[in-house]
């Protein structure tokens, strides 16, 4: 607690080495150029005491990781707060990438890196890989980094970064929100493979989407709504980054979706008609995609990661 009474996050350097005094320095320099309500604010730093601190806002509960996957009975994820947090993040990242002062790569979107404030809004953190770089330009690096299971295979295989593998980690955390599953799972078939990005691909192919999906997500969300955002975490995930959305896109749509879904909740509260939700989001443009018909319905759970999620 500060002198004002603010609460503050204080984080701490583990180490004194170089690369962690870098990834620091780093971290300051991407966080002063940006200011957004769904990014975490540095309110401070200081670079001469033993080892680097810097101060954060502090945001009190937790990261959406913990929500997802060891939710509670207290305060349970329902859609709606996940299609809120979805979208928020998505505008956090198309203003890194389109309307910061330069554009900026966050290169570890994840479930641990997106935490939730009072009101269970979403604040992106963790800039300390983050890179800023100039129009035009792609980010090229001696080594790869990301986690494993968020990473783009493009990205893993050139070590070349761009916008869209920021765009393929997020389709990740998109299918997390949808499946409640890890983006890495030891329990899952070798047919099945580890990766859920793998897995959820694989299950639109043979028209078993719902054979995966979260069951509050079943319980709470129209089927028009879940092939939109379904199709949409596809497209963020096409090997080729070309093909993928932009980060401005991605947010487009789903705040379109969002508002549509808004717009029918309060058509069932107070029983009045409404705009039709299709002309605020044109689901015939997806609907042939993902297949409902002869799909049973079940619950899927998921086991510990292969590889322990950084905090």
């Amino acid at each position: 607690m500060l002198s004002d009474g603010r609460i503050v996050a204080v984080k701490k350097s583990q180490k004194v080495d170089e690369d962690d005094l870098e990834v620091f320095i780093n971290e300051v320099v991407i966080l002063s150029q940006i200011n957004h309500r769904n990014v975490v604010k540095l309110l401070g730093c200081c670079l001469e005491t033993e080892v680097p601190l810097l101060v954060y806002e502090f945001i009190p509960n937790d990261t959406l990781f913990q929500h997802i996957h060891n939710p509670t009975e207290e305060f349970p994820l329902t859609w709606e707060m996940r299609l809120r947090i979805a979208t928020e993040v998505s505008l956090a990242l198309s203003y890194l990438h389109s309307a910061a002062s330069v554009p900026i790569y966050h290169r570890d979107i994840k479930s641990t890196n997106i935490l939730l404030d009072d009101k269970y809004r979403a604040k992106v953190s963790d800039f300390g890989t983050s890179r800023s770089v100039s129009i035009d330009q792609t980010h090229l690096t001696t080594k790869v980094i990301g986690t494993f299971g968020y990473l783009d295979p493009e990205y893993f295989q050139s070590s070349q970064f761009t916008e869209k593998s920021d765009v393929y980690s997020f389709g990740v955390v998109m299918v997390e929100l949808l499946t409640g599953q890890k983006a890495i799972s030891s329990i899952r078939s070798q047919d099945q493979g580890k990766s859920l990005a793998t897995n959820f691909l694989q299950s639109i192919e043979e028209n078993s989407l719902l054979d995966i999906l979260d069951a509050r997500v079943l319980n709470e969300c129209r089927k028009e709504e879940i092939m939109a955002i379904a199709q949409l975490a596809r497209r963020c995930l096409y090997l080729n980054g070309k093909r993928r959305p932009t980060m401005k896109e991605v947010a487009s749509e789903l705040e379109a979706i969002q508002g549509s879904s808004v717009q029918d909740n309060l058509g069932d509260t107070k029983h009045h008609s409404i705009v039709d939700v299709s002309e605020v989001y044109d689901f015939a443009s997806i609907s042939g995609i993902i297949c409902f018909d002869n799909i049973k319905t079940s619950t899927s759970s998921d086991a510990d990661p292969l590889l322990s999620a950084k905090s």
